[in-house]
């Protein structure tokens, strides 16, 4: 009878290192496709928002497409021309692309 409990306990705790094993392939799974991926978009958001300069035209954080005609480093604030006379701020880290490198269709 002691040896079918042995048995029971030694097959559990092999069960217990593939689950193990099981839930690293999990994290590395998703490691690999989900966070570092996210971790690579936001660091060439990143360095763009850091080599902006007058005259780039960006899309904002609300969708609103326009050109760089200020900015203020010391601040964080951007100006950006919409339309012939009109001028907003945003904050730098609300401009995510250039859409000079974008195609877009009229």
């Amino acid at each position: 009878m002691t040896q079918i409990i042995l048995a029971a306990q030694a097959a559990q705790g092999g069960g217990s290192m593939s689950f193990i094993i099981m839930m690293v392939a999990i994290f590395a799974i998703m490691y690999f496709f989900m966070i570092r991926p996210q971790q690579k978009r936001q660091k060439e958001i990143q360095n763009f928002q850091n080599s902006l300069q007058e005259g780039t035209q960006v899309v904002t954080g609300g969708g609103i497409y326009g050109t760089v005609k200020k900015i203020d480093l010391a601040n964080g604030i951007i100006e950006v021309k919409i339309a012939d006379g009109v001028v907003i701020k945003v904050d730098k880290s609300y401009v995510y692309k250039d859409t000079a490198s974008t195609s877009v269709q009229k």
